[in-house]
């Protein structure tokens, strides 16, 4: 174990094998849709649907409408937005945000650390920084193996190009850091590891289930607004290969104030089980 932020690691390295499987798993996935994309074309795959049909999909194509599930950009945001992509995002979240702080006031091991010189907002902070690692890490992967699939595929990189798979990574990051920051803020004020899961859970389910009710029904457009899915774009960023910076902004802030959140909730908290 490091010397060095020791919690940090230490974080990372109880939950070294769910986090290779996850992150072997978002390659695998991303590949999957690089492969189905080179197989059958976007105009093939959708030849049978209508006029009506990838427009009822936009919003499993990870943008705001410009883009249709019907094209390349559109393909590969899907995978991007996938449930699958979701479920790996929320188990890596979920795990380490749960063991922040609340698995280890629902353990009672929390009073053994906290008998060590090691401050609440050390805790807060080396915990943090792992659940923000690891969710970097999940989406360098699922970023890598995209951009091997459009750099291999002379039809998939005339329509996407590289610096739009890098704008969809990063979109990804910011994604991921707006989920992160609430649910260490749950943590933070938790006593059961099952409450910061389930509201993370919650929060990327109903957020998704959201945005969709809002894109597909229209006078429900207004609540699009409420959820992260909203501005996450990967499907246009991966168009237009660049980064849509309001919406990024505004991820970045939500998850940053969740964050902050946490430490006064954590400062004034009993931290007996």
């Amino acid at each position: 174990m490091r010397a060095r932020f020791p919690l940090f690691w230490l974080a990372l390295h109880r939950r070294r094998r769910m986090l290779a499987f996850l992150a072997a798993g978002m390659v695998v996935f991303e590949a999957l849709i690089v492969a189905v994309i080179r197989a059958v074309p976007p105009t093939q795959l959708f030849a049978g649907t209508g006029p009506t049909g990838p427009e009822a999909l936009k919003a499993f194509s990870g943008s705001t409408g410009d883009v249709s599930i019907a094209s390349y950009p559109g393909l590969l945001g899907a995978g991007l937005v996938h449930p699958f992509w979701i479920a790996m995002q929320l188990t890596a979240i979920g795990s380490l945000a749960a063991a922040a702080v609340a698995a280890d006031v629902e353990s009672g091991t929390v009073e053994l650390l906290m008998v060590r010189p090691v401050s609440r907002l050390r805790l807060l902070a080396e915990r943090a920084a792992a659940v923000v690692a690891a969710s970097l890490a999940l989406n360098a992967a699922a970023t890598l193996a995209v951009a091997g699939g459009v750099a291999l595929t002379p039809a998939l990189h005339h329509a996407v190009p590289l610096r739009g798979v890098l704008a969809a990574g990063l979109a990804g990051c910011a994604f991921t850091l707006c989920l992160s920051g609430p649910a260490l803020a749950v943590s933070a004020a938790a006593r059961h590891r099952a409450q910061v899961i389930g509201a993370t859970i919650a929060v990327g389910a109903v957020g998704f289930a959201v945005n969709f009710i809002a894109m597909a029904w229209h006078p429900a457009g207004p609540l699009r607004y409420l959820s992260p899915f909203h501005y996450y774009t990967p499907g246009d960023a991966l168009a237009h290969g660049t980064i849509a910076w309001v919406p990024f902004a505004v991820l970045v802030a939500v998850g940053c104030a969740g964050i902050a959140a946490a430490l006064p909730l954590l400062l004034r908290r009993d931290l007996a089980p």
